[in-house]
């Protein structure tokens, strides 16, 4: 049997098993290990525990010993380094304008070597870049070419959810995800919504995805037609959570079923809920204080006389009713001065004329006056001349009347004289 314990190199980084071989060590640790790249420093992330061999697919590297305190001084001492030698080779970069974007600088245990992350559009050469890091450096150089989710990971940050993200903080390895996973959640196809920080889709998609997946398989598509009993059926809409689809019957109504009534084809009754009682006004029940069957509402002016006969107050009125009263009021005050108006004319009238006939009464504005077709006006029915300058009674033939108060005198239309035959 060998004692297996896995250990990480960063925050939510993969892990890694090694042998621990006879060393007592326990989660939380750090160990120095040897690794393809060299030596380095790792976490213990699981305690050692027995494997038969026969598991295991390749022989494990040792872990050489536990970190002591001169190597966490050593690997802090390098850590400070770091952002000195990404200032130096971003400069350089900028000054040989290089199309590539530098993510990060990372040192090796106890400075053995230095890795630059960065991420390009395409194949960059970047052997005159290296020769100056080199130079100035002092230490081996490696350029490592990473896409836009490792650097989102490498950078980290936070997401639309408000917290911080998953690639970062626990999620170790990055599993594929398609646009499917969103449209099987049901969610809006919005690349600002559906995308996180690095531009690719959410990791997020891909949690609830299976669980989804597993609940529609008991529930029909959208659109399906399905048969209950001898009745069919199309599905209009699908709760999941629920477990209940709406469909609507060949008979045009809707309802609402379950993933069990589909299966066993029943329609559940969909009788209308009982209506609530509306309670009386007090003054309507019965002496033993008991509702009466027939609920009817009293009227307003029935509920005044109720209270008045009770002894009660009348009802205040509302600012509403009391505007409504005054306008009543104002309308029937015009009405009367009107007609007052329209008397004293005619009292005024008579008095300056008393052998002036009596004006008849003028329509409304409403009616519209009738007019007689005007008749032909025959030779012998006009005064003459000398008729006219002989002196007469107003209001006789031959003599116009005088106008009345407010209307302008018309003059007389002229007719021509007949000659002499």
């Amino acid at each position: 049997m060998i004692r297996v314990l896995s250990i990480k190199f960063r925050d939510a980084g993969r892990l890694y098993d090694f042998d621990a071989g006879d060393l007592e060590l326990s989660k939380g640790d750090q160990v120095v290990v040897e690794t393809e790249r060299g030596r380095a420093l790792g976490l213990v992330v699981t305690p050692p525990h027995e494997v038969a061999p026969e598991n295991l697919n390749d022989s494990l590297k040792k872990v050489l010993r536990k970190a002591t305190d001169e190597d966490l001084a050593i690997d802090a001492r390098y850590k400070d380094q770091e952002q000195q030698a990404f200032e130096y080779c971003k400069k350089r970069i900028e000054e040989r304008g290089m199309d590539m974007k530098l993510v990060r600088a990372e040192y090796l245990f106890e400075g053995s070597k230095v890795i630059f992350y960065f991420t390009a559009d395409g194949r960059v050469d970047f052997r005159e870049l290296v020769k100056d890091l080199a130079h100035n450096l002092h230490t081996r150089i490696e350029m490592r070419q990473i896409g836009v989710r490792d650097e989102a990971k490498l950078l980290g940050g936070v997401g639309v959810c408000g917290r911080e993200l998953c690639c970062c903080t626990f999620l170790r390895e990055f599993n594929p995800v398609s646009v499917k996973m969103a449209k099987e959640q049901g969610l809006a196809l919005n690349p600002g919504k559906i995308s996180g920080q690095c531009g690719r889709l959410l990791c997020c998609l891909g949690y609830e995805y299976e669980t989804y997946c597993h609940l529609k398989r008991r529930m029909p598509k959208i659109g399906r037609i399905i048969k209950l009993g001898k009745r069919e059926a199309m599905v209009l809409s699908v709760d999941i959570f629920a477990g209940k689809v709406k469909v609507r019957l060949d008979d045009g109504k809707d309802a609402v079923l379950t993933a069990r009534d589909i299966e066993l084809g029943e329609i559940p009754d969909a009788s209308p809920p009982a209506a609530e009682e509306i309670p009386l006004h007090p003054a309507l029940k019965s002496p033993d204080g008991k509702q009466e069957k027939e609920q009817r509402r009293p009227k307003p002016d029935q509920e005044k006389k109720i209270d008045q006969e009770k002894g009660g107050k009348p009802e205040q009125k509302g600012p509403a009713d009391a505007g409504s009263e005054q306008k009543s009021k104002r309308k029937r005050r015009g009405r009367s001065s009107r007609g007052r108006s329209r008397k004293k004319e005619d009292t005024s009238r008579s008095a300056e004329n008393p052998s002036a006939p009596a004006k008849p009464r003028q329509e409304s504005a409403d009616k519209p006056e009738k007019r007689r077709p005007e008749k032909s006006v025959k030779a012998d029915s006009t005064p003459n001349r000398d008729e006219q300058q002989k002196g007469g009674q107003p209001g006789q033939q031959g003599q116009p009347a005088k106008p009345r108060s407010g209307e302008k005198k018309r003059r007389p239309r002229r007719r021509p004289r007949k000659k002499d035959q």
